[in-house]
């Protein structure tokens, strides 16, 4: 592999001309600069990135720590980020922590040593002691999708509360009453922030969620499958299940063929965070959407504004309602329109 000796060689300049072509320094004649060039080329010479970084301090590289690779949410999620830093530069290192906080706090670990630039992390729990330390650290840090509360970190994420109460007016216009959620981890802040935005707007519809039907997952297919068993099992099972991710509706799925149940004839069935296979099943699933591409666009930008010594700015999109036919819908379905609620009609 040839060296930066062997270009300053073939193009008869020093080592320190060769350096400053390399880094487009302008006190560089032009001859010197194509005699230069010609020779990287020749020579198939590519810069040290190591050694450059230890001389700048920077790596020209971020870290993404997500909280599940294989759940298709965060793998478009992964997608965007790299795209978008590659556009500005930057490349992107990748930890899966496959929802557990150990796994997380060895990747977040592992990056921090390898000095990279920035961390992008969307957090699997809501306590780890070593993003908080580095977070008081100064390192340049942004939550994206989950975040840890009262941690000074910008936060790039979507608001899935107006969406969820579209979804349960919806369910309400088409006649379901009884509904069922399986619930994310509560120790995650979108876990718990949409089991209590479903719980709202059933209040705001005057109906009852016992606690029977409030399953509780973890964000994987297994836990959807074992909190769908519950519900069926139930002498008066619900009329909906809504599983707050797309995994755990795959599981719902699953529990509610294995009982040779047809839906939305038997059950209906809806999910948070609608992915592109949701429109291949039969029927296809009603779903809520996150705006995942913009979310991790708008994450890496967040990122090196604070790299690179600008100010970021947190950042909420909304998600959205996307109606298919899994809830009995008919063939073609608009998208709701925001409908008043049973009690607030009759304070009207």
């Amino acid at each position: 592999m040839a060296s930066i000796k062997d270009v300053a060689a073939a193009a008869g300049v020093s080592v320190a001309t060769v350096s400053r072509v390399l880094n487009d320094h302008p006190s560089v004649s032009a001859d010197a600069r194509t005699r230069v060039r010609a020779a990287v080329e020749a020579l198939g010479y590519r810069p040290n990135a190591v050694a450059r970084s230890l001389r700048t301090h920077e790596t020209r590289t971020l870290g993404l720590v997500i909280s599940d690779v294989l759940n298709p949410y965060f793998a478009h999620l992964a997608r965007s980020v790299e795209e978008e830093a590659r556009a500005l530069g930057y490349s992107v290192i990748i930890g899966n922590a496959d929802e557990r906080p150990d796994l997380q706090d060895h990747h977040v670990r592992t990056l921090l040593d390898r000095r990279i630039d920035g961390l992008l992390v969307s957090p699997t729990d809501g306590g780890s002691p070593l993003m908080l330390d580095a977070a008081r650290a100064g390192t340049p840090m942004v939550f994206v999708d989950r975040w840890i509360a009262g941690v000074d970190v910008p936060v790039v994420r979507a608001d899935g509360r107006a969406a969820v109460h579209d979804l349960v007016a919806h369910l309400y216009a088409l006649g379901h009453r009884r509904l069922a959620i399986i619930a994310g981890p509560a120790a995650t802040t979108t876990g718990s922030e949409r089991v209590e935005a479903f719980r709202v707007a059933m209040g705001e519809y005057g109906l009852p969620l016992p606690d029977a039907y409030i399953g509780q997952g973890d964000f994987q297919a297994e836990s959807g499958r074992r909190a769908t068993e519950r519900f069926l099992d139930l002498a008066e099972p619900p009329e909906v299940v809504f599983a707050a991710d797309n995994l755990m509706a795959l599981g719902a799925l699953d529990a509610i063929r294995a009982r040779g149940l047809r839906i939305p004839d038997d059950i209906a069935l809806a999910a948070f965070d609608d992915i592109p296979w949701f429109v291949h099943t039969d029927p296809p699933i009603t779903a809520i959407a996150q705006p995942t591409a913009e979310l991790g666009r708008a994450a890496v930008h967040a990122l090196v504004d604070r790299v690179e010594g600008r100010p970021p700015e947190s950042v909420t999109l909304p998600a959205r309602l996307v109606v298919r036919r899994s809830c009995g819908e008919p063939p073609v379905a608009q998208a709701p329109t925001a409908q008043p609620s049973p009690l607030q009609r009759s304070k009207s």
